[in-house]
């Protein structure tokens, strides 16, 4: 059993939710790009949010500062959410654009500003959970796209919903998080993607 709550806490790691929702969003929606400029976004938003974040983590985790790819210590999290909020800035200004991708970016800019709240409050010693944080973030957006291109996506969602208990119950299992810290963490997730959902939708 614990190793199957281990091994979802690693599959969905808050670090693969920008791809999972690209994958989504440019393979089972109606979007107006041809198959090479998406794989080429794909392969961009990969550097930038997968290997770069894991490359910074293990050099972090090389001098000490963060102890593995969950940080699971309050005072560790600070780095790696101002990494994360740079590489964001730097991936909706020069690849997932307004102009370009407006769901996608609004999905982007959502995650960014969660991340920024559950930096803020490391100052307060509060430790968010980023796992609820980006799974519940991504439920939200798949929600909307399937009410944007009006199709019924009933069983993703619902597969996202029990995804969302079942990474809230490998955290608890786990002795990562508690039940406050994952409900902070699934309202970080949720919220942004809400609010914007009305520029887009």
């Amino acid at each position: 059993m614990k190793k199957i709550l281990v091994l979802f806490s690693y599959l969905l790691h808050p670090i693969f939710i920008p791809l999972f929702g690209a994958l989504v969003y440019l393979f089972y929606t109606d979007n107006y790009l041809d198959t090479l400029p998406k794989f080429l976004l794909l392969i961009q938003i990969s550097i930038i949010t997968i290997l770069i974040p894991l490359s910074m983590i293990y050099f972090l985790k090389v001098i000490g500062k963060v102890d593995s790819i969950m940080v699971s210590e309050t005072s560790q999290r600070k780095i790696p959410l101002m990494i994360q909020l740079f590489l964001m800035v730097l991936l909706l200004s020069k690849s997932v654009t307004f102009a370009t991708v407006p769901p996608l970016f609004f999905f982007y800019l959502g995650g960014m500003l969660s991340a920024l709240m559950a930096f803020v409050f490391l100052f307060f010693y509060v430790k968010a959970s980023i796992h609820t944080l980006g799974i519940s973030s991504l439920t939200v957006f798949c929600a909307a796209l399937s009410i944007h291109n009006t199709t019924n996506w009933i069983f993703g969602i619902a597969i996202l919903i029990v995804l969302n208990g079942v990474v809230a119950s490998s955290r608890l299992y786990l002795k990562a998080h508690t039940s406050k810290e994952l409900l902070l963490g699934f309202a970080l997730g949720t919220f942004p993607q809400v609010v914007l959902l009305r520029f887009w939708l």
